[in-house]
C-alpha cells in the first residue's frame, strides 16, 4: 500500500480530517485574534511589529512574504496535479475553488473598501521601518491578499495530509502565520487587514473543500474499497 493509497482511506466520510491540527490552531487564532482586534487601539499591533526590526528580519521576511503570492501558490498547486491519484476532476475542482473563491472575495472587498495602507495612513512618517526593495503600496489595504492566499493555500495542503502526517498541519499553520507577520513587518498592512485575510482564506477553503469533497470521487472510492478488502 502506498502513502497515496493510505491518504484516502476513510477520508470520504471525514474530508477535513487531514487538517485537524491546522483547524485547531486556526480556532485558537480566530478567538484570540478577534479579542486582540477588539482591544487594539491606534494600530498598536502594526506599530509594535514594524518597530521591532533587525538585519535578520529584513533579510528573512521579504522571502517569507512570497509564500502568499500567486506565482508560488500556483506553481505548487500545479505540481500536485503531477501526482496520478490527484488527477481527478473533483480534486482539480476543489483545488481551484478552495484557492480562487477566497481570492475573488478578498479582491472584491478591497475594491469596495479601498482602505489606506500604513504608508498612506501615517503619511510616510519617518518612524516607519521600510525594508529596501519592498514595493511602496498606498491603497487597497483591507483585507490582506497575501494573508488570504497563504492561509487558503496552506490550509488546502493540510487537507490532503494522510493521518500519520496530520501534525504537519500545525507546521503549515505557523508558516501561514509567519506570512501574516511579514506583511506588518514590511509595512504593507495593518493587523485588521491580515487577520481578516487569514479568516477569509481559511473559511472559504474549508467550506469549499467540505462541499466538493474530492475524496468522494469514484476512483478514490474504489481505491478505498480495495484497501479495506486487503486489510
Amino acid at each position: 500500500m502506498t502513502r497515496f493509497d493510505n491518504m484516502y482511506r476513510s477520508r470520504y466520510m471525514q474530508p477535513l480530517d487531514g487538517a485537524r491540527y491546522f483547524i485547531l490552531l486556526f480556532m485558537i487564532w480566530l478567538l484570540l485574534g478577534c479579542m486582540l482586534l477588539l482591544w487594539e487601539q491606534e494600530r498598536w499591533v502594526y506599530r509594535t511589529i514594524n518597530g521591532h526590526y533587525s538585519p535578520l528580519g529584513d533579510t528573512l521576511f521579504p522571502w517569507i512574504t512570497h509564500i502568499g503570492e500567486g506565482p508560488v501558490i500556483i506553481t505548487i498547486l500545479l505540481l500536485l496535479l503531477l501526482i496520478p491519484r490527484l488527477r481527478t476532476w473533483k480534486f482539480t475542482l476543489a483545488l481551484m475553488v478552495c484557492n480562487l473563491s477566497p481570492f475573488l472575495l478578498t479582491q472584491a472587498i478591497k475594491g469596495l473598501v479601498n482602505a489606506p495602507r500604513p504608508l498612506k495612513y501615517f503619511a510616510e512618517a519617518a518612524w516607519i521601518h521600510r525594508v529596501p526593495g519592498q514595493p511602496l503600496n498606498y491603497d487597497f489595504s483591507f483585507p490582506s491578499g497575501h494573508s488570504e492566499g497563504s492561509f487558503a493555500f496552506l490550509c488546502f495542503l493540510s487537507l490532503l495530509l494522510p493521518a500519520r502526517y496530520r501534525y504537519l498541519g500545525a507546521v503549515f499553520f505557523l508558516i501561514a502565520l509567519s506570512v501574516v507577520y511579514s506583511r506588518m513587518y514590511l509595512s504593507q498592512h495593518f493587523y485588521a487587514d491580515v487577520y481578516t485575510g487569514s479568516v477569509i482564506g481559511t473559511l472559504c477553503c474549508l467550506i469549499s473543500f467540505a462541499i466538493i469533497n474530492p475524496f468522494k470521487d469514484a476512483e478514490i472510492n474504489r481505491t478505498h474499497l480495495q484497501n479495506e478488502a486487503a486489510r
